[in-house]
């Protein structure tokens, strides 16, 4: 049974744990993904998420509570100058984790981690997406049968 098992330890101490979360968040925060295994992956989700939803009102305070969290001056600055302004409208799930495949020399279950706002391929193929337009020949056939009844009317009021 799993009672009161809430977290996943990852097999460490407490302290080396948020050292290890600290860290990633923090290598997350400077270079919008990073890949490791699964289990990191979750954990570092559970871990940042509410910290960058602490960054969207830019206060003395919630920048203090964020660092007392990462520990790194240019994360906190990354993520409340560059991140913040990017995901303000977001109201959560803020990262996205995908499955890679398995590590050679373990077979550990790897996931990439990233910012979902940040993923240029991504974004590309929607707006793409939202800018198909409809074939040339049906919009000929309108703008000419537009044309063609403005035309008449103009000399008839003259």
């Amino acid at each position: 049974m799993r009672h009161n098992k809430a977290i996943n330890h990852l097999g460490r101490k407490s302290g080396h744990r948020k050292a290890l979360l600290a860290n990633m968040a923090s290598s997350l925060i400077l270079h919008k993904r990073i890949n490791t295994t699964v289990a990191k992956a979750k954990a570092l989700k559970t871990y940042l998420e509410p910290l960058v939803t602490k960054s969207k009102e830019d206060s003395t305070h919630s920048r203090r509570v964020v660092f007392s969290y990462l520990k790194d001056k240019n994360a906190v600055t990354e993520l409340f100058r560059v991140i913040a302004p990017k995901i303000a409208d977001r109201p959560g799930g803020y990262l996205r984790v995908l499955h890679t495949g398995f590590r050679q020399g373990d077979g550990s279950e790897m996931a990439l981690i990233e910012f979902v706002d940040f993923n240029e391929a991504a974004l590309a193929s929607t707006t793409k997406k939202e800018a198909k337009k409809t074939t040339r020949r049906s919009r000929a056939k309108k703008a000419e049968a537009a044309t063609e009844a403005a035309a008449p009317e103009a000399p008839a009021a003259e």
